[in-house]
């Protein structure tokens, strides 16, 4: 894969990053080095960038998700910070994308290739990811899906058929259809 660096000329071009969440209180009283139209701060420091902004997720061309500090945030306003290492290119033909899921949580979760070598899941296109992940989220959530399925344990189905959107192209009707284990 491409081992492009980024700084802070180039890391707002089609990237994919995981900011880590850090008190407000680390960039009150400085001056930002850019501020975008939607209202985005952004300050930079030789090894990366902080950023404060009301909104993550898709930044532009960008994939920029916050790792959050706690799970419930007291103001929309939120900061977080990257290594310029920790930037990935994105788009929209490569497959460079897994899913993560935390069954305890209840959550899951897409990640970039460049954060982890050793992937155990397909990798897929960025839309391929999105549908999946859909998909998870709809059997994490309901138990609509398992209607007219014949299982002995909801959890045990629940689990097995995630796994299998995981790490398989086949379709949620194909694994539906199989016998379960």
């Amino acid at each position: 894969m491409d081992t492009k660096i980024y700084n802070k000329t180039n890391f707002h071009r089609h990237t994919f990053c995981v900011f880590k969440e850090v008190n407000l209180e680390k960039v009150i009283g400085l001056k930002p080095n850019y501020t975008s139209k939607s209202g985005s701060s952004y300050y930079f420091t030789e090894e990366g960038v902080y950023r404060v902004s009301n909104h993550w997720g898709r930044a532009a061309n960008c994939k920029w998700r916050l790792q959050a500090l706690e799970d419930v945030a007291s103001s929309r306003t939120r900061a977080g910070y990257a290594n310029w290492n920790e930037f990935h290119p994105d788009n929209d033909v490569q497959k460079l994308y897994f899913i993560e899921v935390d069954f305890d949580a209840n959550s899951v979760n897409y990640n970039h290739i460049g954060n982890n070598s050793e992937v155990q899941s397909m990798l897929r296109t960025a839309s391929e990811t999105t549908k999946r992940i859909k998909q998870i989220r709809l059997i994490l959530k309901s138990d609509d899906w398992a209607k007219h399925l014949d299982f002995d344990d909801l959890e045990d189905a629940r689990k097995q058929i995630i796994l299998e959107l995981i790490v398989t192209d086949k379709t949620l009707q194909e694994i539906k259809k199989a016998p379960f284990r």
